[in-house]
């Protein structure tokens, strides 16, 4: 069965994008895994996701009714919600002014289905999706997370800015 992608609609459908944050946070991953495979920064409450899923719907790429991936939208309306990334918006106010913009806040896809086109589809989802609502879609990738940097420069994403926040090097990138 073909992978399928659409805005995330259902409550099943967020439990489901909760369910594979869980498993690719750095507490659930080996050191050699997070080397190789990449990992997760922010672990979102339910309530949260939905709330930003209400504004903006995330999208969901699934496999029959199994969510196998998911890029979660970020309305700059929820910039105070999570702590480590007050210094994003700053950065992104900084260089955009009010240009708007849009933050994918996350993005995640099934280990069994990486390499596969997946990460590929949800951002030309997302784009799609979010139309020209949007000049921009901004988000920052942690300096030590190379898998997850090497795939936003090969879909098209542009280094905007490194900084340092947190005790981490960061990647500002748009596409």
């Amino acid at each position: 069965m073909p992978v399928e992608y659409s805005r995330a609609s259902t409550e099943k459908e967020l439990r489901d994008i909760l369910e594979l944050q869980q498993q690719n946070l750095p507490e659930q991953l080996s050191e050699e895994l997070k080397q190789r495979e990449g990992f997760l920064t922010v672990k979102h409450s339910f309530e949260l996701l939905k709330k930003m899923n209400n504004v903006c719907p995330h999208i969901v790429a699934k496999d029959g009714d199994r969510v196998i991936g998911y890029a979660l939208c970020m309305h700059p309306d929820f910039k105070n919600e999570i702590p480590i990334l007050f210094s994003m918006f700053k950065e992104i106010e900084a260089q955009y002014g009010n240009e708007p913009f849009l933050v994918m806040g996350q993005i995640c896809i099934d280990k069994d289905y990486r390499g596969k086109g997946v990460f590929r589809g949800l951002y030309s989802s997302m784009k799609e999706a979010v139309g020209t609502d949007y000049n921009l879609i901004v988000t920052e990738v942690d300096g030590r997370n190379s898998r997850s940097l090497d795939a936003h420069l090969a879909i098209g994403f542009k280094v905007i800015k490194k900084y340092q926040s947190d005790g981490k090097d960061w990647y500002l990138i748009v596409l």
